[in-house]
């Protein structure tokens, strides 16, 4: 088993990312699920976090509320992605049975780590502002973490012609992390955007009979329609299930070690992330950039997974 703390910002695939690390096929052991501002507000976040974890069975998880804007910027959210809740589309079972813990999640994330034999992976599929805040509150923790697996940026951007949204709405604290030195797994939206699901992915998972599969289809429905009517595209890439897929079956995708810098002070460029794929620069690499994914393995290990809640 592999210990993971999960960041995140529920948000459709958030939702989905949590629900496939709970999955019976999945080799991790979730230590904790901790929640930033982004998709929406962070109580909102948590809320649909503490949801997830009802309908994913994840009853022993704590959950912990963190940070509720970025380290310097004003606050930004997709509501016209994800919805006023961030979870719009399937209906919530009422109110979570479980509460999240009073501890702030960027104490939780420190001390996870700090009591940890330097085994734990971190997971952020939002903006980076947790994560920062450990290490600058905590230096101590940076050589404890295993390796940080986190959905962001990309040759391209889906919030600003230059930036992917997670980084953008956290450049500062992205740049922090990018900078730590810690091992990087970065799944961007070269490899998320082909994990596109569309109608015919509807149909196929809809023949899977259980709760967990009926809530993702609902997720699906509702995620593939605002990207198509926001961003023009087929249907939704479910950008964040990419980085627990790589946790279940690293041989889903081809990397490249590359050097990745965060951009902080450019008018256009803010929160772009400066991926020097052909090596231009003398700048040591530091981020394993994720380029490729295996359609058939990818969507043979999800209906897998959600399958596994049959059992």
């Amino acid at each position: 088993m592999r210990k993971v703390i999960l960041d995140c910002d529920p948000g459709h695939d958030d939702a989905i990312s949590i629900i496939l690390a709970a999955s019976k096929i999945s080799p991790l052991q979730i230590e904790a699920i901790t929640t930033v501002a982004g998709n929406v507000e962070v109580e909102k976040n948590t809320l649909n976090a503490l949801s997830v974890c009802d309908i994913a069975g994840l009853t022993d998880v704590p959950v912990a509320q963190g940070s509720a804007k970025p380290l310097l910027k004003k606050m930004e959210i997709a509501e016209e992605i994800h919805g006023e809740t961030g979870l719009e589309g399937p209906v919530l079972p009422g109110e979570p049975s479980k509460k999240a813990v009073h501890q702030h999640a960027v104490d939780l994330i420190i001390n996870k780590v700090m009591e940890s034999d330097g085994d734990i992976t971190l997971v952020p599929t939002g903006p980076l502002t947790n994560i920062a805040l450990a290490m600058i509150r905590e230096p101590a923790i940076i050589p404890k973490i295993k390796e940080i697996v986190l959905m962001g940026g990309g040759t391209f951007g889906n919030w600003t012609p230059a930036a992917e949204f997670n980084i953008y709405v956290d450049a500062e604290a992205a740049k922090v992390v990018f900078e730590s030195g810690v091992p990087i797994a970065m799944f961007g939206l070269d490899v998320t955007h082909q994990a596109l699901a569309t109608q015919r992915t509807v149909n196929e998972l809809s023949e899977i009979d259980n709760p967990v599969s009926h809530f993702v289809v609902n997720l699906l429905k509702f995620f593939i329609k605002t990207n198509q009517d926001v961003f023009g595209m087929e249907g939704g890439p479910i950008h964040d299930a990419c980085t627990v897929a790589y946790l279940i079956d690293p041989s889903i995708f081809d990397f490249k070690h590359v050097r990745v810098d965060i951009e902080t002070k450019g008018e256009f460029t803010y929160g772009m992330t400066c991926i020097d794929t052909g090596g231009v620069t003398s700048r040591e690499p530091n981020v394993n950039f994720a380029y490729q994914l295996n359609q058939d393995k990818f969507w043979s290990m999800f209906k897998e997974a959600l399958t596994s809640y049959t059992e």
